[in-house]
């Protein structure tokens, strides 16, 4: 009997909990795991903590759960990126009709995607590749949803996408307060809308990941920075991020840093982030952004310093002996709270907008690449409530891509604009003070020169161009001529004639 309003493959942390979301709202759903011990085991616990478990139908086989699902059956897979996809995939497509729709709400590569909806395409089925952010928290009581696909298909999902996604406040933006098992949140408005076609979905998301990135390295280096300087415990800190948390840095990543912070070692005295290996493991989707980046020339630095510096973490025995061997300055603590702390919260802020500015950017030119057509402002929307980097500073985003959607970067927007005139000389500030007292601070100097590179007017590149020239032939232009006109000089000797090219 097709009773079931939806399905869903893969049982892990992630399919549990957005299985029991579905059912929270009111819908039927069929869930299947290739080892069926792990099915057996959700119903059970479904069953003893669940008030929704009697919506939640588990199968021990493809084809009972298959069939089980009405038609245009609605097929979730949360299965681990890569081969399992499409191992997972090639078995259930024996069982499907036409009109069938596949939703991945994996962490999938783009490129993956937009192969898998041509496949399944041709063979009468629609394919969905949704990005699903908020972690096991926001799988459960309500996630940010980036589905790309066809619109055909986004139509029958929609309605339980929207009901399942984080709702936020329609007037501020602000997240609507959490739900408990059994009782979604209602009202507000829904952190999911269609993104675009095919890949789109996924590619937002792995953006969405990259500003996640550089987002927690900043904050890190926010707290290294007080923490060096000031020679606070780790909870005067974590105060300072939480009060940081009522102005216009709130946000979850500066939220959960208070609560980081604060939090004593359960296992002996002091403060857990103290115990804490500095080492930092990192999935891919950080790598992917900063590597579409430098495909498509986008100058999303700040992003792949992030990566780069998770990189260096991971050097950590390496690390250990530099630093008996290497010298440098001793960080000089004692600086007035009263001063630093106002400088640092301005250099983060700033940072951030060009963090966010990046993002954004290389979007603009995947759109391009692609074939794609994304509304920013929409995405901004999306990310207010549900995802990672969840905050009030995406209103102003969304604001800001409303006023003029042909926004060419977040920097020239008028309130961006604004802030970073305002908060610039505390910023130059920090990042001198850093270097003169030797703590590493890759994401504030990085975003920094993209700042100060993006709103220069000349730079440098006119002798890298001449470079290239000499011992390349690539060409050069000039300023005293059109735009797309092409030179060259038979180096090295001066006087000898360019050539037109």
């Amino acid at each position: 009997m097709s009773n079931a309003d939806i399905g869903l493959i893969g049982l892990a942390v992630m399919g549990q909990n957005l299985a029991l979301n579905i059912a929270d709202h009111g819908y039927t759903i069929a869930v299947y795991n290739r080892h069926h011990e792990k099915t057996d085991d959700f119903i059970a616990l479904c069953r003893q903590r669940e008030p929704s478990h009697e919506r939640v139908q588990g199968h021990a086989d493809l084809a009972g759960f298959v069939r089980a699902i009405k038609r245009p059956r609605k097929i979730v897979l949360l299965v681990k990126a890569g081969q399992p996809t499409d191992i997972t995939i090639n078995n259930l497509v024996p069982y499907l009709e036409a009109g069938d729709i596949v939703i991945d709400g994996g962490n999938a590569h783009w490129l993956d995607t937009i192969r898998r909806e041509k496949e399944l395409t041709a063979k009468g089925f629609h394919f969905i590749g949704s990005g699903v952010s908020g972690g096991e928290t926001g799988a459960r009581f309500g996630p940010s949803l980036m589905p790309g696909g066809s619109r055909e298909a986004w139509a029958s999902l929609e309605p339980i996408w929207r009901d399942i996604a984080a709702k936020v406040d329609a007037d501020t933006g602000v997240p609507l307060p959490g739900a408990e098992p059994g009782k979604p949140v209602s009202g507000g408005v829904p952190c999911t809308a269609y993104v675009g076609a095919d890949g789109s979905g996924h590619y937002v998301k792995m953006v969405h990941n990259g500003i996640e990135y550089i987002d927690m390295q900043l904050i890190c280096e926010a707290y290294w920075l007080l923490k060096q300087l000031l020679d606070w415990d780790a909870d005067a800190i974590g105060e300072v991020f939480r009060e940081w948390n009522t102005g216009e840095l709130s946000s979850y990543l500066i939220e959960i840093t208070g609560d980081i912070l604060g939090q004593r070692d359960p296992s002996g005295q002091g403060f857990l982030v103290d115990h804490v290996l500095d080492t930092a493991g990192q999935k891919g989707t950080g790598l992917w952004t900063a590597s579409s980046a430098l495909e498509q020339g986008v100058p999303a630095n700040a992003i792949a310093e992030a990566v780069f510096a998770r990189s260096l973490s991971a050097l950590k025995d390496e690390r250990l002996a530099a630093s008996a061997l290497l010298q440098g300055p001793e960080a000089a603590s004692g600086h007035d709270p009263a001063e630093l702390i106002p400088a640092i919260r301005d250099a983060l802020y700033c940072s951030k907008i060009c963090a966010y500015a990046q993002g954004f950017q290389l979007l603009a030119e995947a759109q391009k690449t692609y074939g794609w057509t994304l509304d920013f402002g929409t995405l901004a929307q999306i990310w207010r409530g549900g995802c990672i980097i969840r905050a009030r500073f995406l209103q102003k985003i969304t604001d800001a891509y409303q006023a003029d959607p042909n926004l060419k970067n977040l920097m020239l927007d008028p309130y961006f604009r604004s802030s970073l005139h305002d908060g610039q000389a505390h910023w130059r500030e920090v990042v001198a003070l850093a270097v003169r007292n030797g703590i590493p601070t890759p994401a504030f100097g990085s975003a920094l020169a993209y700042y100060d590179g993006y709103r220069s007017g000349s730079l440098p590149a006119n002798l890298l161009q001449a470079q290239r020239d000499y011992f390349g032939a690539h060409t050069y232009e000039r300023i005293d001529q059109p735009r797309g006109k092409f030179f060259h000089l038979d180096w090295p000797a001066a006087d000898r004639p360019e050539l037109p090219q």
